[in-house]
């Protein structure tokens, strides 16, 4: 394992991380079986993962890590969780502080844990970003004086924000330890200007998304390509209809979800990359693919050549 400092927290963490969100949920939504997810985190440590990404809002997972690690030293591993600073994602109505503590202090209890190292406000955008903040923050700071939380950290909306305006005002308020962004080759905006602001701010990035969504549905990654093409956002003569990106896959590069994971961890800018899986197996193939040889320079060329000036949104 490869190991990136986390921004101004200090933390070294793993270059590949483990979440426990997205489809599969450590197995929740798959096969279902928690003494199978506890070998996949048992597993994810002996690789030398040391960073799980959680969520109060991702069904059982606190609680499913809280028991997986209950006999492991806690110096051998970080947790970063997230809470919903509003009423539902994305919407507008702030929690009240009191709600924000309570969801902290459960997801103490479920991770057994008395400090998170992360604690995130999850899935700000626009529109909701300073009424949360302005509500909210102070709080957060307290309950780090409280050593209840090490560090503060925000995560944007997946697809409905994909030029980042949130985060981009996040980073310039400067008041946070982490960000957590959608980065892949589809979604190429954030190396416009979020990476280079969290950089020169030493501020810890999550890429929570190097191959979700389309990337990983050869026919939904296809009909997007047509999509883009016949709004003039890339080339016509760019790709082939037919597997746009195969070109990715040749070398030590064995598929396209493959390039997707080699591309979305390659920014230095990056202190790790989130991968959500239930299956020890699948988790291994993409620590392989990610610390393995990176893609040619030639095709990380073109793929910012076409892609440079486009993202997937929640509309694609």
């Amino acid at each position: 394992m490869e190991y990136r400092r986390l921004g101004r927290t200090g933390l070294d963490v793993s270059r590949v991380s483990l979440g426990t969100g997205g489809p599969s949920r450590i197995g929740q939504r798959t096969h279902q079986d928690e003494a199978k997810s506890h070998r996949l985190i048992h597993r994810a440590l002996e690789l030398g993962v040391n960073l799980f990404d959680t969520a109060a809002a991702y069904s059982n997972s606190e609680a499913i890590l809280g028991r997986a690690l209950r006999d492991v030293s806690r110096d051998q591993y970080f947790l970063a969780t997230k809470f919903t600073p509003t009423v539902a994602e994305g919407e507008l109505e702030v929690i009240t502080p009191e709600q924000m503590i309570d969801s902290c202090e459960r997801s103490l209890q479920r991770l057994n844990v008395d400090a998170i190292d992360v604690f995130q406000f999850h899935g700000l955008v626009p529109e909701n970003y300073r009424p949360a903040v302005e509500r909210l923050y102070p709080t957060a700071l307290r309950l780090q004086e409280q050593g209840k939380v090490r560090f503060l950290g925000v995560t944007e909306f997946f697809f409905n924000d994909p030029s980042h305006r949130m985060l981009l005002e996040a980073l310039a308020q400067d008041i946070w330890d982490t960000v957590m962004v959608k980065y892949g080759i589809l979604n190429l905006t954030a190396e416009d200007e979020v990476l280079p602001m969290a950089r020169a701010r030493d501020v810890g990035v999550f890429n929570m998304s190097a191959v979700r969504a389309k990337l990983s549905r050869p026919d939904q990654l296809e009909q997007l390509i047509l999509k883009w093409k016949s709004a003039g956002l890339i080339d016509a003569s760019a790709l082939p209809d037919t597997d746009p990106l195969g070109f990715l896959v040749c070398g030590e590069v064995k598929s396209v979800v493959a390039a997707g994971y080699k591309f979305g961890a390659a920014n230095e800018a990056l202190s790790t990359v989130l991968i959500g899986t239930g299956d020890a197996a699948h988790l291994e193939e993409n620590i392989s693919t990610i610390l393995g040889p990176p893609l040619p320079d030639d095709h990380m060329d073109r793929i910012r050549q076409i892609f440079g000036g486009v993202a997937e949104s929640e509309r694609d």
